[in-house]
């Protein structure tokens, strides 16, 4: 693996690349296969994100972005499940880079162990490309435009009917707290996941995590019912957004990474925003004891919501059920996560980050000061909503 290939730890610091960087001989058979993309000349960048292999290539006629899979991760069936996604929004106006089609129509290819797909770069600048999940907007600006730009993919997606994505890793599924009982959820999760169901540890921090979290999902089960269903991207980090320039009133241009999208709903989404970009949480993964340290970015919260009710209004039911999703809604990325780790890469350790620091440290900082903080501050947002719905 080359040296250069460096991408982003678990504890935000830089390390080693699991999968090896693309290079410009592997990409020359993979462009025959895609006649839009020209001939690649050279790799331009290299992507700093774990999951996968990515980055842009300049071609002849420009430039794209490709990223590998390895195929225990992602089929080209499996990323057909996301491209139609992309598809639909794009033909609504949504601002999603299109993804190139093969000779035969396809826009996933499979070769080996890998499988492949190449995009248009999209519009705007990177701005927070070495940016990782869990670090916070730059401005509150970003943080209202993050908001403006997610609830429209909301509009544009509510005709969008493909049933919810198979098991699979690295996928944002919202079904544990979703069921009536979450237990008995978390079992049928592990059992979806062979290799989660026989890890003991993984057993043990979902029942930690299951018992910390009770309360919020009692909370969230009578507001369950309102809400449809609906396909949502599941990580709208400001990572995962282009900005128009790169100063702190640039507003958003496009948006990527449709990697987590599953059949959720649209305060699972939000809530997942505000969990990705509100809390920094990589102070509590250095620190485990720091639950009252960890810095949470309450004027960026009021930012971001305000700027997904100026384009989509939630309704009571929505706004009340955002406090209780905020604190639930991190389990199952964190257990898909823990399946990756040990399915896929065979890490013990970095299992036990996912199960562990994540799934059951983010559930008890949830149960603490700073977490009330963050809940009751989408409360009272909540319940002022319904004292002016009285009034009016």
């Amino acid at each position: 693996m080359s040296t250069q290939a460096r991408v982003h730890g678990m504890d935000g610091t830089l390390v080693d690349a699991d999968w090896p960087p693309l290079m410009l001989d592997e990409m020359l058979p993979v462009f025959t296969h895609f006649p839009d993309a020209g001939r690649p000349l050279r790799i331009s960048s290299i992507s700093p994100r774990p999951l996968s292999a990515a980055s842009v290539v300049a071609t002849n006629r420009g430039c794209v972005f490709v990223k590998r899979h390895h195929r225990s991760v992602r089929d080209a069936e499996g990323l057909r499940e996301e491209h139609r996604f992309m598809a639909h929004l794009r033909a609504k106006g949504a601002p999603v880079p299109r993804v190139l089609s093969t000779s035969a129509g396809d826009t996933a290819i499979e070769s080996g162990e890998w499988t492949y797909e190449v995009h248009e770069t999209p519009k705007g600048i990177d701005l927070y490309q070495d940016a990782l999940s869990w670090t916070p907007f730059r401005s509150t600006e970003h943080a209202r435009s993050a908001g403006e730009t997610l609830a429209q993919l909301h509009l544009d997606a509510r005709d969008y009917s493909a049933p919810p994505r198979p098991p699979r890793p690295l996928v944002a599924s919202f079904t544990i707290f979703a069921a009536h009982d979450p237990v008995e959820a978390f079992a049928h999760y592990l059992a979806a996941h062979p290799t989660l169901d026989a890890d003991p540890l993984t057993h043990k921090s979902c029942e930690e995590a299951s018992e910390l979290l009770s309360p919020f999902h009692a909370e969230l089960l009578p507001l369950l019912p309102p809400l449809p269903p609906l396909w949502t991207h599941n990580d709208l980090h400001a990572s995962n957004l282009f900005w128009s320039a790169a100063g702190h009133a640039s507003h958003t241009t496009a948006v990527i990474d449709f990697g987590l999208a599953d059949r959720t709903n649209a305060v699972h989404d939000l809530a997942q925003a505000i969990e990705r970009n509100i809390v920094e949480w990589l102070l509590l993964t250095q620190d485990s004891a720091s639950l009252e340290k960890v810095p949470v970015h309450l004027d960026h919260l009021s930012a971001l919501l305000d700027g997904y009710e100026s384009v989509r209004a939630l309704s009571q039911e929505e706004s009340a059920a955002l406090a209780p999703m905020t604190a639930l809604c991190h389990a199952e990325f964190a257990l898909t996560e823990t399946d990756y780790f040990l399915s896929v890469l065979h890490s013990q350790e970095r299992a036990r980050v996912a199960s562990h620091d994540y799934l059951v440290g983010h559930a008890r900082w949830f149960r603490s000061e700073g977490g009330s903080r963050l809940l009751d501050a989408l409360r009272k947002r909540a319940s002022d909503r319904k004292r002016t719905a009285v009034h009016e």
